[in-house]
């Protein structure tokens, strides 16, 4: 599992916000699950041999990568949800400002399941974050998530502020800038530098499909075993039973003739 010397860029994923216990060996047991692996790596450092808390997968084709980001983005690994992502999109993916903030959360709302509910209005470019207590990491009911670009960010307002997640009805506007506690993202001057970020990746709007998009041809018919079908036993059903069945009176409303015997 060494790193390689060439690497198919388009079908590896860069695999982000690793616990510090997770290997390489674990790692390619998690994403083998996705399709098959060629190769995993994660940068360590030279002295402590630990490493940076992420690393790549290569998969043998484009189409298992795409399938292992659908599937395998926000699941926990020691209770830290990785980030999973095309590595060639990694770094092209700029924080235009498109930042929500979800309020009113139920406790049983993860970052998974943010996730699953807001990517499907567009790209999410970092993990979604919930506020948690340090000590006993319970969510304090609110929370971020980022997109690519305000068109994913307004549709997200649009469709869930108001909404209920989990039996609660929760609250989507855009958060408070850093810098200032009164002036939100989302604002024009932000709006027109997001207009001139030419690199944009397409939303995620498919969870748990297969591996292949494109549909798959009918299988095809398998040649007869040798020695044709009569090798195996003809299996036939049961017999049916020739009289009423059990509990009901027989047909025609008479006594069975047992009983027209013990009447003569």
């Amino acid at each position: 599992m060494a790193a390689p010397t060439e690497r198919n860029q388009d079908a590896t994923v860069y695999v982000g916000d690793l616990d510090p216990k997770v290997t390489d060996s674990l790692l390619w047991e998690i994403f083998v699950q996705a399709g098959p692996v060629v190769n995993v790596h994660m940068p360590k450092d030279k002295l402590t041999m630990q490493h940076s808390g992420y690393g790549f997968v290569e998969f043998r084709s484009e189409e298992d990568a795409d399938y292992a980001i659908k599937v395998m983005n926000m699941v926990k690994v020691y209770g830290k949800p990785m980030r999973v992502n095309k590595a060639s999109r990694d770094k092209k993916t700029l924080d235009v400002g498109a930042n929500l903030f979800i309020g009113n959360l139920d406790p049983d709302v993860d970052e998974k399941l943010l996730y699953d509910t807001f990517s499907a209005f567009g790209v999410v470019i970092t993990a979604p974050k919930i506020m948690r207590d340090p000590t006993s990491s319970e969510s304090k009911g609110f929370g971020f998530i980022s997109f690519d670009c305000f068109e994913a960010s307004d549709l997200a307002i649009e469709c869930m502020n108001g909404q209920y997640l989990c039996n609660k009805q929760i609250s989507v506007a855009y958060a408070f800038k850093k810098d200032s506690k009164h002036e939100r993202h989302g604002d024009q001057a932000e709006r027109f530098l997001a207009a001139q970020n030419p690199q944009r990746a397409r939303p995620n709007t498919m969870f748990a499909a297969t591996p292949s998009e494109t549909p798959l041809p009918p299988p095809e018919m398998a040649a007869p075993p040798q020695g044709g079908y009569q090798q195996y036993p003809q299996m036939s059903p049961p017999p049916m039973p020739m009289g009423p069945p059990m509990g009901y009176p027989p047909m025609g409303g008479r006594p069975p003739m047992q009983m027209q015997m013990q009447m003569m």
